[in-house]
């Protein structure tokens, strides 16, 4: 027995468009492959897809209303795709039913005659996820490994991400018949005890032994990205900067990268490591008002 597009819906043929929405949107939940197991509930999602497909559409509504199911000669859409066989293209036969050239179609039967479930308002296929980044790769950019739902990839990170930022990787979502949603990734960038964001600039506390910071010398730093020597001045205060540009966090709007300041903390050495005589002669020599 036919049964009417209408009624995959259940709805009325006099039903709102708020109401075809609201039955769709039910009814794919229901149905959806990802969440109902009866080996029907597929069969029965791609006709409540291709339903909602006609019945959203003003066009090919009013084309519907006046023809009704002998537009399929007389079956449910459903029944009438399963009778074309699997290799014809249903985008086709859509287009020449309701005088669509061209272009879009109905964009979710794909020539396997199956639907998805990526259609303008369906089923949201994406999923949203958390994810915690290296604070090195989220400075520098680079590939970070992800495991989501027993697989794991790679994905790539750009330079400068910050915090609460939004990834999109494309084609990692759910999976609907033909159809497969996207993976929205929240970043959350892990703290890097060596460092301090400011910003777009980076600083680093490095130790200075006490000899650099009185009479200078030279210091070996690393890095995010090398290893740098940096020529301390004599006298070096406490808590003094030394800036090297640009090697803070790229800003991914202006494209220009920050820099990164070197913190000096002066290293004193034990006293009771130091001769007794130069420990005498600083008892007399250091003055001892700040």
């Amino acid at each position: 027995m036919s049964k009417s597009l209408y009624t995959t819906l259940e709805i009325a043929p006099g039903a709102s468009e708020a109401e075809i929405k609201k039955a769709y949107r039910k009814l794919a939940r229901q149905y959806h492959p990802d969440v109902n197991k009866d080996p029907k509930a597929e069969e029965k999602f791609k006709e409540i897809n291709a339903a909602y497909e006609v019945l959203s559409d003003k066009e090919k509504r009013s084309k519907y209303d006046q023809f009704g199911d002998s537009m399929f000669g007389g079956q449910n859409f459903h029944d009438f795709a399963r009778g074309q066989g699997g290799n014809v293209d249903l985008d086709d036969i859509l287009r020449n039913i309701f005088g669509q050239g061209g272009g879009g179609g109905f964009g979710g039967f794909g020539g396997q005659g199956g639907f998805g479930g990526g259609f303008g308002g369906g089923m949201n296929l994406d999923i949203d996820a958390n994810v915690t980044v290296p604070f090195a790769v989220a400075v520098l950019g680079g590939k970070h490994s992800i495991g989501l739902s027993g697989e794991s990839f790679d994905i790539k990170i750009p330079a400068g991400i910050k915090s609460g930022e939004k990834l999109r990787v494309r084609g990692k979502g759910k999976r609907a018949g033909s159809q497969v949603g996207d993976l929205y990734l929240r970043i959350d960038v892990a703290a890097n005890p060596e460092y301090e964001r400011e910003g777009d600039n980076l600083v680093k506390t490095f130790n200075v032994p006490l000899y650099a910071a009185l009479f200078g010398g030279k210091v070996a730093i690393q890095t995010l990205e090398k290893e740098v020597t940096l020529k301390v001045p004599e006298n070096t205060k406490n808590g003094q900067r030394f800036r090297l540009k640009e090697m803070g966090v790229l800003n991914r709007q202006s494209n220009v990268r920050g820099d990164l300041y070197l913190k000096a903390n002066i290293v004193l050495p034990a006293v009771d490591k130091i001769d007794p005589d130069l420990v005498e002669q600083m008892k007399q020599s250091l003055p001892q008002g700040v």
